[in-house]
């Protein structure tokens, strides 16, 4: 046994619903987990209980896990929605949650690390840390004191649309494309631009200090990463840089030209630092939650656990769609991965080129590992589609319309029909994503008639997130391309690497139901295949740490060649179109119909 298989990389992921932490080893096994769901003021019962819900929409038990002292800080929920379209974060929970759930891994590892000795073997060590996190969500606080102000909005937040709508009107496309280019995305409520206008503007205390200089801005990995190192690192690494539209997507700095569009100054806002995604950002230090605003929220016995793995180097970060690009071993030019969780993500591999859609596709980078030399060690950049409605439309159907009683019946009532009997389902309840963008759209049923079923409807949502991630891969891949529909074609190549795998991870992805549905959208030219590893994102963050090293010896994997053949592993599905390509492509147009019925739906 070489020292290499008794060495683990911890990763410690932030996501929309909720926080984990793993320990990996070499082999991509996990040794070590734990999750906790957050708190959330979506759906309260009867007696006020507060209903807590996974990224996968099934209900969790609400509990304590944390012990809890100052009533005023530390109580309420970790993600609310206070207003119609408002998303928020409270930055002191997120922080507390992913250091309990590392507490918790590392008491685990001293368990089995005694059957270990028990047994004569040697026992595993801690080597890194990596970060995997929410990407956009916004978070600003006080450079004094490092105290969060108010929550943090968070990405599919929709709040800041009339800054979005009046900033479209004032400048000129041709001057917003030019723009585009340099960023990689456009003027949307999705990225954080739009959301520290609207902190500044809005709330004094943001504006005071923005004033005085001594405001500080982050993304969640730069929050996580400035509280949990001794150093008080405030960097962000380029895939999360990417997502705020300040960042010029081709220099990797921050762009005079992009921060005047906001008019946002440098001067008085700290802006952090852009960094790899895989290289020593800090050493771990174990934060004082008490002065953040989380009193009590670990107990003295966990944070001696956590103290002994002091000074172990934080070392990878990754933004979530980035990291379960890399989780999924999708590392070489052409590959495409797309993920169903909270929203959907599709990413498709464009290797060392920036690649400019001209379909609504966004630009951005998928990772970046310098310590690997000239040809992996370079920048790796993805187009991108983002869907803001998958996994939380399931939600909405057993919450709101009570048709389910758990998120995994969805698929066994969906497939009790064989199609929609004509309804189509628009999930547009935060506005279209890729590749329409219109943050005015709203979710529409379409095509009701008295034979329309629950199941109808239910069916009909699942489409609704499956025909978004079609128009996604088309988009995309006309981009790299392909000449008309390829999904119809099955023309589409990418520098003879064609699109006909989809790799695909996060909640819905467990459901068979839900895949045969998608690779029946896509038709005949795409294999859908489900991730053998279920926590691909975590497991992104980890590669990244597990490599940060300069020296090849030092590093858990010596390059992404070895990545692959150390991890690998079997798919645990696969799935083929059954559809019938008559009925394919006229369920599709119906659908094209369907979202330009939906658009535009606020200004008509």
């Amino acid at each position: 046994m070489s020292a290499r298989d008794t060495q683990l990389v911890a990763s410690i992921d932030i996501g929309t619903t909720s926080s984990r932490a793993i320990l990996f080893n070499r082999k991509g096994q996990e040794i070590a987990k734990h999750q906790i769901e957050y708190s959330t003021t979506a759906n309260t019962s009867a007696d006020g209980e507060v209903k807590v819900f996974s990224a996968e929409g099934i209900t969790i038990t609400a509990t304590e896990d944390l012990e809890i002292e100052n009533e005023n800080d530390s109580k309420g929920p970790t993600l609310r929605f206070p207003e119609p379209g408002w998303v928020e974060v409270k930055p002191a929970h997120v922080l507390a949650n992913g250091i309990q759930c590392l507490a918790a891994c590392v008491v685990s590892l001293d368990h089995i690390n005694k059957k270990r000795a028990d047994a004569g073997e040697k026992p595993y060590s801690i080597a890194s840390i990596g970060i995997a996190n929410m990407r956009e969500t916004t978070i600003v606080w006080d450079a004094k004191t490092g105290r969060s102000l108010n929550y943090g909005i968070v990405w599919n937040d929709t709040r800041t649309s009339e800054i979005v709508n009046k900033k479209k009107a004032e400048v000129s496309a041709e001057r917003l494309e030019e723009l585009r280019q340099k960023s990689g995305v456009p003027v949307s409520t999705y990225f954080s631009a739009s959301k520290l206008r609207w902190l500044i503007d809005n709330d004094s205390e943001v504006k005071a200090l923005y004033d005085a200089g001594e405001l500080m801005f982050g993304t969640v990995d730069t929050w996580l990463i400035y509280h949990l190192t001794k150093e008080h690192a405030h960097v962000s690494d380029v895939t999360n840089a990417s997502r705020t539209q300040f960042m010029d997507i081709s220099t990797f700095k921050y762009d005079d030209e992009l921060l005047q569009l906001w008019d946002i100054d440098q001067t008085k806002v700290q802006l952090p630092k852009i960094v790899s995604s895989s290289e020593r950002y800090g050493s771990f230090s174990v934060p004082d939650l008490a002065k953040l605003g989380y009193s009590g929220a670990l107990s003295t016995a966990a944070v001696e656990k956590l103290n002994t793995i002091a000074g172990i180097p934080i070392a990878g970060c990754l933004g979530d769609q980035s990291a379960s690009l890399v989780g999924q071993l999708a590392l070489k030019q052409g590959a495409a991965k797309c993920t169903y969780g909270t929203g959907c993500f599709l990413l498709y591999n464009t290797g060392n080129k920036t690649l400019i859609s001209k379909h609504g596709a966004l630009t951005t980078v998928g990772y970046w590992f310098p310590s690997l030399g000239e040809n992996d060690g370079a920048p790796h950049y993805a187009l991108e589609g983002s869907i803001a409605v998958a996994g939380s439309v399931v939600q909405w159907l057993r919450d709101n319309l009570k048709l389910i009683s758990a998120a995994q019946d969805i698929g066994p009532l969906a497939s009790q029909v064989p199609n929609t009997g004509g309804a189509v389902f628009v999930p547009a309840f935060s506005g279209l994503f890729a590749p329409y963008w219109d943050s005015e759209a709203r979710g529409t049923i379409l095509g009701l008639t008295q034979y329309t079923t629950a199941a109808h409807i239910a069916r009909a949502a699942l489409e609704g997130v499956c025909y978004q991630a079609r128009a996604i891969l088309k988009a995309m891949a006309s981009d790299a391309g392909a000449q008309g529909d390829f999904l119809e074609q099955a023309v589409g190549t990418y520098e003879k690497a064609p699109l006909s795998l989809l790799a695909v991870d996060g909640g819905m992805s467990k459901s068979d139901e839900v895949m045969q549905i998608q690779a029946d959208i896509l038709g005949p030219c795409v294999t859908v295949r489900r991730s053998p590893n279920a926590e691909a994102t975590a497991l992104g963050a980890a590669i990244a740490a597990g490599m940060a090293s300069t020296k090849a010896e030092d590093r858990l994997w010596d390059n992404l060649e070895d990545v692959i053949s150390a991890i690998g592993g079997e798919s645990t599905g696969d799935f083929v179109s059954q559809s019938v390509d008559t009925e394919r492509r006229r369920a599709w147009t119906l659908w094209e119909r369907a979202v330009e019925r939906a658009s535009g739906w606020i200004s008509n």
